[in-house]
């Protein structure tokens, strides 16, 4: 997909393309030149159908109407934002997302958006997210499909039209698309790894993954494999692998930037349970049926890394997966089994399902004693418990940190990403007291995100930390502008915003 950015006085009547969206604010629609030059030439056909139609310009409306080749855009389609007053460049996203995905149901192959009189401060993130919207728009998990339902997408150029014409205008928005197409790659590989049959995107083939990674962007990897993982002490991390016939895998990416020295040394740690079963603990047929997606963490700083390389970030950057299977076979790990983690630290295991901790634990104690981070982000879909509290859109964020957490959640918020900070009172520790062991891996229902966070931090120390409890946005239940059904990709986004802030 190729994106121009004319920064001249163009004619939208004489743009020829095969759809041009145009984006309208609540209430403003009825004095926008832009509408109103095409309403002219269209014969005052604009304006009477969108009165016929109760278009106000909220941002569930959409029109989309043929011009007959009165205008040089064979269809237009009308798009409603809300109201001025509550918009955010990332919105752009989903109205992108949702015009390619117009644009595609009719074979169009040219688009333009024009986009509403902005302030022209904001033309880099504008840039960023139309280009994010319209790729992640045109993503499509096709690789099983046959016949023809597999169709790739059609459009092949995308012409953003601002009402803003200054001088520094356009090597603005060439930046924001050079941002927003390493983000969205980075996005669509996290997807792509989280889409993918647990049969298939097993250990080895996450570790095989990591390695392409680390050739395509001269990354340094290490892999671990169970007996390297065994003389280090990781007693945690392979428990949970037991049960199942396929190898862990431990990876360690490390990107460092060129020609200067980085700025901090940051970890992210990404869950990596490429299928968990629940292991003794056995999910029910339902809560196992979407559980590909527990390596959602780990697919997300994957993802993230290729775009923190393309953009040549700042800081020294390592990225942990502890790659496994939570499986019920006959070595599997049991209810009321003791292990030592590699602090030294003993846990009781009081429910297998509660395996993504374990993993994290020894991936924590890891990162402490090889890294020495100034700072570790984790991201994980830890609990179902995070869902109910917070609903499917939005992360749980806990953290031993108040001023990494501030850091963490305006990147979030202004890369779109939902998520919502959630305490870890110290109170609540008692439910992973144990009488045999140091802790329990398990509290009560009640609280059950808090007090997985709370597991997690007794394994960082005084590090600034930060966990991102992704169990809800993971994946979404329909199609929503730019987002398919499937995989989302979330995480990626707010990494990259968080270690490259503009």
């Amino acid at each position: 997909m190729h994106f121009t950015f004319p920064t001249d006085n163009q004619d939208l009547a004489s743009l020829r393309v095969d759809l041009c969206a145009v984006l309208l604010f609540e209430g403003e629609h009825a004095e926008s030149p832009v509408l109103r030059a095409l309403d002219q030439a269209l014969g005052g056909i604009v304006l009477k159908l969108l009165e016929e139609e109760q278009f106000t310009g909220k941002k569930t409306q959409c029109l989309n109407v043929h011009s007959h080749g009165k205008v040089g855009a064979t269809r237009l389609l009308l798009l409603g934002v809300g109201k001025r007053k509550d918009f955010q460049p990332s919105d752009l996203r989903f109205f992108a997302g949702r015009t390619i995905r117009t644009a595609n149901s009719s074979r169009a192959r040219s688009v333009g958006i024009v986009l509403p009189e902005l302030d022209a401060a904001w033309a880099e993130r504008i840039s960023q997210f139309i280009v994010e919207g319209s790729l992640l728009g045109a993503y499509q998990f096709d690789r099983y499909w046959t016949g023809e339902r597999k169709r790739p997408s059609t459009v092949a150029e995308v012409t953003l039209l601002t009402q803003d014409r200054g001088d520094g205008v356009r090597p603005a928005l060439e930046r924001g698309a050079v941002r927003g197409e390493a983000v969205a790659r980075g996005v669509m590989l996290a997807r792509d790894l989280v889409n993918e049959a647990a049969s298939e995107m097993t250990p080895i083939r996450l570790a095989a993954v990591a390695e392409q990674l680390a050739r395509d962007h001269g990354l340094e990897l290490e892999v671990l494999g169970p007996k390297e993982c065994s003389q280090l002490g990781m007693g945690l991390y392979l428990a949970v692998s037991r049960g199942s016939t396929e190898e862990p895998r431990f990876i360690h990416l490390t990107y460092r930037p060129k020609g200067r020295a980085p700025r901090r040394r940051v970890v992210l740690i990404g869950k990596s349970v490429t299928f968990d079963s629940g292991g003794l603990s056995l999910k029910t047929m339902e809560g196992m049926m979407d559980m590909k997606m527990d390596m959602g963490g780990g697919a997300a700083v994957l993802g993230a890394v290729g775009a923190l390389a393309r953009l040549d970030c700042p800081d020294e950057v390592h990225i942990i997966c502890a790659a496994t299977e939570n499986m019920p076979g006959g070595s599997a790990y049991k209810l009321g089994d003791v292990l030592r983690s590699l602090s030294g630290r003993t846990i009781e295991i009081t429910n297998t399902d509660a395996e993504g901790r374990l993993t994290i634990a020894d991936a924590l104690t890891f990162a402490l004693n090889q890294i020495k981070p100034d700072e570790i982000l984790d991201l994980a879909t830890l609990t179902g418990a995070s869902t109910v509290a917070l609903g499917p859109h939005i992360a749980g964020v806990m953290s031993n940190n108040p001023e990494m957490t501030g850091r963490l959640l305006g990147a979030a918020r202004d890369s779109g990403e939902d998520m919502w900070q959630l305490p870890l009172p110290d109170r609540l520790m008692d439910m992973l007291k144990s009488e045999i062991a140091d802790l329990k891996n398990c509290g009560e229902r009640a609280g059950g995100c808090i007090t997985a966070g709370l597991f997690l931090k007794e394994f960082v120390g005084d590090i600034p930390w930060v966990h991102i409890d992704m169990a809800g946005p993971v994946q979404a239940s329909k199609e929503w502008g730019h987002q398919i059904k499937g995989a989302t990709g979330f995480g990626v986004s707010t990494i990259v915003e968080y270690l490259i802030p503009r």
